[in-house]
């Protein structure tokens, strides 16, 4: 098998060693994956400052034509993107589909935000005092972004921050996870074919020893990581003057009241709590249902759920595919087991088969169990009910994350006031927690992240304003 290179500097490198993408379904090698060295590591970090002073003065259409560029190239490749993806990460081939063809959407969403522009004009002759002056209000990128990403969206997660960066014109570095770095490779490809500088994109798969230096590396005036609580803040506390947005985890609660269409709630939950095996930090994991249709709707949820095809992600009939590592498989039971000891109902799944856990669903789970208190990143979901409206948000919010929310109502007030109580970053009216459009603001509060995503609202966090004031003129 031949090795996969890393694009450092415009040219496509293999290092020194190698390492193995292996499929997390029967354990066949993906990829072998070239090693950069310290002085690859380097020069991508030299490189990126120095193309700065070149691609921060870029003009609008050469940046938006360039993601143009890349969109087109992935959506004439989607079947091809959607097999890598799936056969890196284990995603079943029917998400693993729309993952692809989300990020066709994702780097066309950033040409357009930049083409349509966001100057300010700013009248500042408000005060006598002030005189006649006008404020032009422009944002200017603030330097090159090292971007840190998850294994469990290889392509449209690394979209979402190579797309913001190239269209504010910064240079960024991403360094991918090690167990599904195929799809920011990919990106590379498809930039490498843009007119933008050489040094726009690069692409480092290093050890997460080797990341940790970069974010020491001066030269990378921002930050942009998805992953784990515990290693986003790390990173944040290690430069207070660095910029930092942090996507981190989730334990996603659900309310489904008396009013809402219930075959509706059970199969968007059943699609929201599985289909990428739970391993999404927005995936529903803890659903909250009024008392007098509890049994009603838990029912029609087992139903669904035990409908899910559990099997080779390849096969696109498969709803649910593998966990992503043995180990993780065994985490996933042995949480499931001390709820179950704990007097924690499993009303189906509940069992390990080698990459596989089966979806779960346990009832009678109270708030201090490790099912409901921390992030299961895995096919499982809790249910309860609840008396009042004003308890399934006080138990939503019985947090230390705050991600996503969905709540199931017909009533606009409730919806209304769900928006004004949910410690959240996003609330979504009569669908699941994992609903995401990829144009809107997404990001958490507490421990589920700082800052936000979402084109637009990822190149405020890339760029910082100026205003420029016009003294004495005629208005």
């Amino acid at each position: 098998m031949a090795v996969r290179p890393f694009l450092v500097n415009g040219e496509w490198r293999t290092g020194e060693g190698t390492f193995e993408v292996k499929s997390p379904f029967d354990g066949s090698v993906v990829a072998e994956i070239g090693v950069p060295t310290e002085a690859d590591v380097e020069e991508a970090a030299a490189t990126a400052a120095e193309t700065f002073k070149e691609s921060q003065h870029l003009p609008i259409h050469a940046r938006s034509e360039a993601l143009d560029h890349v969109s087109k190239r992935l959506g004439e490749t989607i079947g091809e993107n959607a097999e890598l993806i799936a056969r890196e990460g284990g995603k079943p081939l029917k998400w693993a589909t729309v993952e692809a063809t989300r990020a066709v959407s994702t780097f066309r969403w950033a040409s357009e935000v930049i083409r349509h522009g966001d100057d300010e004009m700013m009248r500042l002759d408000t005060e006598a005092s002030l005189g006649s002056r006008v404020g032009l209000l422009r944002r200017f990128p603030i330097g090159p972004v090292l971007g840190i990403t998850p294994f469990n969206f290889p392509l449209n997660l690394v979209a979402h921050k190579v797309a913001p960066a190239l269209g504010v014109g910064a240079p960024i570095v991403v360094k991918p996870a090690s167990a599904t770095p195929i799809g920011s490779l990919r990106l590379a490809e498809f930039f490498a074919e843009t007119d933008l500088p050489k040094g726009m994109y690069q692409v480092l798969p290093v050890r997460s020893s080797v990341a940790d230096q970069m974010a020491r590396d001066d030269r990378y005036r921002k930050i942009s990581f998805t992953g784990s609580a515990d290693i986003g803040w790390y990173l944040k506390g290690l430069d207070p003057k660095k910029r930092v947005t942090l996507e981190l985890g989730g334990n996603a609660g659900v309310i489904v009241h008396a009013d809402a269409d219930l075959d509706l709630a059970a199969k968007r939950i059943a699609f929201g709590g599985y289909y990428q095996a739970g391993q999404s930090c927005i995936s529903v994991q803890r659903v909250l249902v009024q008392s007098e249709v509890y049994e009603d709707f838990a029912a029609r949820l087992v139903k669904e759920v035990e409908s899910l095809k559990v099997g080779d992600p390849m096969d696109p009939t498969v709803d649910v595919g593998p966990v992503i590592q043995r180990s993780e498989v065994e985490r996933i039971d042995s949480w499931v087991k001390e709820a179950a000891s704990q007097g924690a109902e499993i009303l189906t799944g509940g069992t390990a088969d080698g990459p596989f856990f089966a979806p779960t669903l346990l009832s009678d789970v109270t708030p201090e169990m490790k099912v409901c208190r921390e992030e299961i990143f895995g096919p499982v979901v809790t249910i309860s009910p609840y008396q009042t409206f004003e308890e399934a948000l006080a138990r939503v919010n019985d947090s230390k994350f705050g991600l996503q929310a969905g709540v199931f109502t017909n009533d606009i007030n409730r919806a209304f006031q769900a928006h004004r109580e949910l410690e959240v970053g996003g609330i979504i009216i009569n669908d699941q927690s994992a609903f995401r459009a990829d144009q809107m603001p997404y990001g958490g509060s507490k421990d589920s992240g700082f800052g936000r995503e979402g084109l637009r609202f990822a190149m405020e966090e890339m760029t910082e304003p100026r205003i420029m004031v016009l003294s004495h003129v005629p208005l």
